[in-house]
């Protein structure tokens, strides 16, 4: 009898969420306290439900400071820890370790700001840092799995809400 050993495989999900459209930057409120617009809290309502379509259950969510991104999370309607590390002006090396990418167990979902994101994303996929745009209210889901010794980061999915 022959016994073939499945190679354990190791993955990981990080899902990264631009917040909603929010009230113009140019108001005069501190960049952390714009909120969604009607229009931004509609494109959170919509991702969300496509979230819970599609979300792993086992789950962490990290969220930045700011309100805007606070209200998009608070669409989902679970709960999410607030992350500064993720917050206005994060850089993309602080992103990937406060979601402990690519070690952590599970997924992770951030919902979080450009230009951040955007570099995430570029570094992910091209090895460096760039100036992508992640569309507000849109999401890029990543793996990364362990196949034996080969390590690969997958992009299983780029929406915007305007398509759900």
């Amino acid at each position: 009898m022959i016994l073939r050993v499945k190679h354990m495989e190791k993955t990981m999900d990080l899902i990264l969420w631009r917040h909603a459209e929010a009230e113009d930057a140019t108001a005069k409120l501190p960049d952390a306290k714009r909120r969604l617009t009607e229009r931004g809290e509609k494109q959170a309502r919509q991702m969300a439900r496509w979230l819970h379509d599609h979300l792993p259950k086992k789950l962490r969510i990290l969220v930045s400071p700011s309100e805007r991104t606070q209200m998009t999370a608070h669409a989902l309607g679970m709960p999410f820890q607030v992350e500064p590390k993720v917050g206005v002006g994060a850089d993309a090396a602080d992103l990937l370790a406060a979601a402990d990418w690519p070690d952590h167990g599970g997924a992770v979902l951030v919902v979080g700001h450009q230009p951040t994101l955007g570099r995430v994303a570029a570094l992910l996929l091209g090895g460096e840092e760039s100036d992508w745009t992640i569309k507000k209210g849109g999401l890029w889901w990543f793996s990364n799995r362990t196949r034996g010794e080969e390590t690969q980061t997958v992009l299983r999915g780029v929406i915007g809400p305007d398509l759900i």
